[in-house]
């Protein structure tokens, strides 16, 4: 648990291990908390690096309206921080538009990229989703059902019931019921709403990984077939009967994915004879 002062402000990281560096970039309504069941795994042989970006966990809010440049100018700030010259980027959904951003602006600085469930931008389909968010914020129950059952798969919903079922208790009374928690998703949504980088992916220079989810309804398939089209050193891989919320539906191959794509020495195979 280690705090650091950047542009005046308290920013909250955790690091465990030792190896090759990787740092978890949060999706929207996720902080550091979120990847309780997945820091043994992802720090054996490897730096695991998590971070609360302005308005997430126990990181400062921000109170007044940004964009996510400053979101992406303090992945900057974290590796100056922990002298970290090279970094191996994770991202889901909101994370990996950051990351995206990233590889863009700070391309020297990056090692590889891996890209869960994310788009090149917003578009009008993702801002009204989002939009439809923030109009429910002041009722718990309500912002709940607008924003939780479509992160996940038809599937792991119905099949996962009773598990959604306690969830939606302890979010409704414990944290969609939390009015500062709630102002900073309001402000998260829409530092998302500017993000556009479509004409800048031939600009991502590192070898990245996307994964899309047959089921995802907030950035589906067709998003991460885009970003595969315009990275040129990108690979493209789809996760069958999955959702959205694909490291919860899918542990066991986010993990995999993640530490094979970044640990792997050989990138480069000829053909056999």
């Amino acid at each position: 648990m280690s705090f650091f002062d950047y542009d005046g402000k308290k920013i909250y990281y955790e690091a465990y291990g030792q190896g090759k560096p990787i740092l978890i970039l949060n999706g929207i309504m996720m902080s550091t908390f979120s990847w309780i069941n997945f820091k043994d795994a992802l720090s054996a042989e490897n730096q695991l690096i998590l971070l609360d970006f302005f308005d997430q966990g126990q990181t400062d809010k921000l109170e007044e309206q940004y964009t996510q440049e400053v979101q992406v100018d303090l992945i900057l700030a974290l590796l100056d921080h922990l002298n970290i010259d090279k970094i191996n980027l994770v991202g889901i959904s909101y994370g990996g538009e950051l990351g995206l951003q990233f590889a863009v602006k700070y391309a020297d600085r990056l090692d590889r990229l891996v890209l869960f469930n994310t788009a090149a931008k917003t578009s009008p389909w993702l801002r009204d989703i989002g939009r439809a968010w923030n109009l429910s914020k002041d009722d718990p129950l309500n912002y709940y059902l607008t924003t939780i059952p479509i992160i996940y798969s038809p599937k792991f919903y119905n099949e996962n019931y009773k598990w959604m079922d306690a969830r939606k208790n302890l979010l409704v009374e414990k944290v969609f019921s939390d009015k500062i928690f709630m102002d900073s998703m309001e402000r998260l949504t829409i530092s998302a709403e500017g993000y556009d980088v479509l004409d800048k992916l031939g600009e991502v220079k590192a070898d990245t990984l996307i994964v899309g989810a047959e089921n995802d309804y907030i950035t589906p398939l067709n998003e991460q077939k885009i970003l595969n089209k315009g990275i040129v050193n990108s690979q493209f891989v789809i996760l069958p009967d999955t959702g959205h919320g694909s490291m919860y539906e899918r542990p066991l191959l986010f993990t995999s994915l993640i530490l094979g794509f970044v640990n792997v020495i050989q990138t480069e195979y000829g053909i056999v004879d």
